[in-house]
């Protein structure tokens, strides 16, 4: 039987949600970082929670911010976790223009509080620091674990400061501290004001007869993107390694929102010239034209592999959309997840 506890920051949001699944999957007793709200935030994981008296509970919120260095000290000190996955953040790329000293304060400090926390409770812990690939920036793809970072907004610099204090508490004073430089990777549970979602519900919205037009930024950029419940399986990979280190987590493959678009809209039988309109104010100031990871070292320490790629991923969030509107799917998503995931651990979106 696995005793092992483990602390999530962000455990409210898609990635911690899934990785909540997964440790709980495994025997973890797992307690999440909430934020104390005035209306329930919780939604991606009631569906895991059982009440705090109930004696065989294994899952714990405790409220708290990344801002509050005397909670997080609080709350190591009291459960005491072997791993800890830091996921907490503001992490909206657009958003940290017009908030840039609290996505500095939150992504970036946020990481030294915990570091230092850590280093003076338990250096034993084992960290997993949430990096991105959007530290690469303007590096021209493919990027991978010795590529130069080049951050182009307020969030991408809060997350270099983060990945080099990761690497120097490891180096200084000997922690097992890892960075996973995950790439974009989506889901049903994907924030709604984030491009993929944002496109999905789009097209749900517009076959139920909701909307008739999806407004959007640069149709330009290029990603890669993958699988959120393949990845957060990866952040557990990397604290079970023998030795810490750190890892590029992407499927390798690049394509366009634009293109993202085009399949989204012809799986659904849309037309995109019809429903779909440029709005400036979703541009940023500084854009990232290209992110594609070159994942070679994970598939060799982790023995990792992204099994859905662009166009199953495409399919799997359109048809949870569907679903969410009072639609019937068309299903070739809900078929991709039962034939790649057959013993899979997380709940049906």
């Amino acid at each position: 039987m696995n005793n092992k506890v483990a602390l999530i920051t962000g455990i409210t949001g898609q990635d911690g949600s899934y990785l909540a699944e997964l440790l709980l999957s495994k025997g973890y007793e797992v307690h999440g970082l909430v934020r104390r709200a005035s209306t329930f935030n919780t939604g991606r994981i009631d569906h895991i929670y059982t009440d705090e008296h109930d004696p065989n509970a294994k899952l714990f919120f405790h409220y708290g911010d990344l801002s509050d260095s005397e909670m997080i000290s609080h709350v190591l000190y009291n459960i005491k976790p072997d791993e800890i996955y830091h996921l907490g953040a503001q992490s909206h790329v657009r958003v940290s223009f017009e908030t840039p000293e609290y996505t500095g304060n939150v992504t970036g400090l946020g990481t030294t509080r915990l570091l230092e926390a850590i280093r003076r409770s338990n250096p034993d812990v084992r960290f997993y620091q949430a990096s991105s690939s959007e530290m690469f920036g303007h590096i021209a793809p493919p990027q991978n674990e010795e590529s130069c970072f080049w951050p182009r907004s307020p969030y991408a610099c809060a997350k270099v400061y983060s990945y080099w204090m990761a690497r120097n508490y490891r180096d200084g004073y000997g922690m097992f501290s890892c960075n996973g430089i995950l790439f974009n990777h989506e889901s049903p549970r994907r924030g709604e004001i984030f491009v993929t979602r944002k496109i999905t519900r789009g097209v749900a919205a517009i076959l139920a007869g909701k909307e008739k037009y999806l407004y959007l930024g640069n149709l330009d950029a290029k990603r890669d993107w993958g699988f959120s419940p393949e990845y957060v399986e990866c952040m557990w990979r990397i604290l079970q390694q023998e030795k810490p280190d750190d890892y590029v987590i992407g499927t390798g493959e690049i394509h366009s929102v634009q293109e993202f678009v085009d399949a989204a809209f012809a799986y659904a039988g849309l037309d995109v010239e019809k429903h779909v309109r440029i709005d400036q104010k979703y541009f940023r100031p500084t854009e990232v034209e290209a992110l594609q990871a070159d994942s070679r070292k994970s598939e060799q320490k982790l023995g990792w592999k992204a099994r859905i790629k662009f166009t199953e991923l495409m399919k799997i969030m359109v048809d949870a959309d569907m679903r969410a509107v009072g639609l019937e799917p068309i299903g070739e998503g809900d078929e991709i997840i039962s034939r790649e995931f057959p013993d899979r651990w997380w709940k049906k979106d």
